[in-house]
């Protein structure tokens, strides 16, 4: 029997637990020593951990996905000129708004004598500094928790759309398939076996990533993960020569985008950079922490060039006809329908990485309610329902630019740009270290974030509704003639 006590502690509501896990902690467990209160040489780095290469590459792997591969579509949508000095300011910014939540969590973790936080628990702390706010500083942590949920399960979504749109295009380009890489004018891999919708393509990936979600220890994927990130590191290799061997002068491509058409921009911008939800975990899994600022700026450099230099070449390469991804211009060719599978297999393993947080959050707390002969059924009908969850709203948005904007725009934006200044102000307002600069600047980020937000918001959803109704027209239209 176990007892009422360890019942009440492991039926803790499910965002108020004290660690919030990382896709790190699915692959990467956390070295083993004394418990957490006691590692009290952690911030001096006398354990075992991962080395700078390591979190580097962990750093890289966290930033680096399916927002990379819309970027060329963000260029276009704010302009050749505009969108690359676009993503650098939000790279300078989002990696400055990394470096305040480490700064914060050293600082709040010292003052409450924890050797390390989660961001939930930053906020949580930096609230309590606030007289005012301090019984209701459970409800800020509780909020941060939220948004990352959110954000992982956004995540998934975009999963499902872009396996769906990539595996159909090559399906239907398989009877054509050759070996030359030859480039028409239009979108390149040419529809010759039209199939069914994308979203009859969704379900059939539904019951493979249920079965990969009820994988007991996500440490078993990771040689599958180590193979994944392999082949997604070659595809990116070939979309780059591709785009680069293929570049048109872009004399003619405007400089600057439409203004109805920035804040899909800035959806999909921050969508990419929205990588902060890994720091922390990240930082507290270092051997010597003190290191991680330098991994930190050596790997978010690495990103920016990259989220830039594609976005660009991308644009420049595919112009007026770039898609939701880049790979859905690659050539009908097999050298390059070889890059969308290899990628496709990437994102189906990374599924699970990403489906790890939300599930590890929530899952928890209701095991904790049942007996133990229900336990495991429990467990895996939660797992499948969640996933079913986010394959339906995948079905509700099947279109891959839209469904990346609006999720960067309604959680992205909030965890990367809106609460880090926020924490910074309410960590170091009452020890007189915000000067009245830091306070403009902490102003300035949260506007930017706060603006993208309700405008990304607006626009992705006004349009979804449009796209929509437009298939619709079209569909009755077509029964009309017949």
């Amino acid at each position: 029997m176990m007892a009422s006590s360890d019942v009440d502690n492991r039926a803790e509501g499910a965002l108020f637990s004290d660690q919030i896990p990382s896709e790190m902690d699915a692959l990467c467990p956390p070295p083993p020593g004394p418990t957490r209160p006691q590692r009290s040489y952690e911030r001096i780095g006398g354990r075992e951990g991962t080395s700078f290469c390591q979190t580097l590459i962990h750093l890289l792997k966290g930033n680096i996905g399916t927002g990379l591969l819309g970027l060329p579509l963000a260029v276009k949508n704010a302009g050749l000129v505009l969108g690359p000095i676009s993503l650098l300011v939000m790279g300078v910014i989002a990696v400055h708004c990394m470096r305040v939540l480490v700064k914060c969590s050293h600082h709040l973790s010292e003052k409450v004598d924890r050797p390390s936080l989660s961001y939930g628990e930053v906020m949580q702390y930096g609230m309590e500094n606030v007289s005012w706010l301090r019984r209701h500083s459970q409800w800020g942590k509780q909020t941060v928790n939220l948004f990352l949920i959110i954000t992982q399960l956004g995540f998934c979504c975009v999963y499902f759309v872009f396996l769906s749109d990539n595996i159909k295009q090559v399906v239907e380009a398989a009877n054509s398939t050759t070996f030359s890489c030859q480039v028409n004018s239009t979108n390149q891999t040419q529809v010759l076996v039209p199939s069914f919708d994308s979203r009859l393509y969704m379900l059939c990936f539904l019951p493979a990533l249920v079965l990969l979600v009820f994988t007991p220890d996500l440490r078993y994927l990771a040689p599958l993960s180590l193979l994944a990130n392999l082949m997604m590191t070659a595809s990116l290799v070939l979309i780059y020569f591709y785009s680069l061997t293929h570049i048109k002068f872009p004399s003619d491509l405007p400089q600057v985008g439409r203004a109805q058409d920035y804040p899909l921009f800035f959806g999909t911008a921050i969508f990419a950079f929205e990588g902060i939800g890994v720091v922390l975990p990240l930082e507290n899994k270092m051997q010597r922490p003190q290191k991680f600022i330098p991994v930190l700026y050596v790997g978010m450099s690495i990103v920016t060039f990259l989220y830039i230099s594609l976005g660009t070449i991308g644009y420049m390469c595919f112009r007026e006809h770039i898609g939701g991804s880049i790979t859905l211009n690659l050539p009908n060719c097999w050298t390059y329908q070889a890059v969308k599978l290899l990628y496709c297999f990437g994102i189906f393993i990374t599924f699970a990485l990403q489906f790890y947080v939300p599930a590890e959050i929530l899952i928890p707390p209701v095991l904790a309610r049942v007996s133990d002969r229900w336990r495991t059924p429990v467990n895996l009908l939660l797992r499948t329902v969640m996933v079913i969850f986010t394959c339906a709203l995948a079905i509700l948005i099947p279109e891959l630019d839209l469904v990346i904007s609006l999720v960067g725009s309604v959680s992205s934006s909030f965890l990367a740009l809106i609460f880090p200044p926020i924490l910074q102000t309410l960590t170091f307002h009452s020890e007189g270290a915000l000067l009245p600069p830091v306070s403009v600047k902490n102003a300035a980020i949260g506007v930017i974030g706060l603006v993208g937000f309700l405008t990304g918001t607006y626009v992705a959803i006004e349009q979804i509704v449009a796209r929509n109704t437009l298939k619709h027209e079209e569909t009755f239209g077509a029964f009309s003639l017949q």
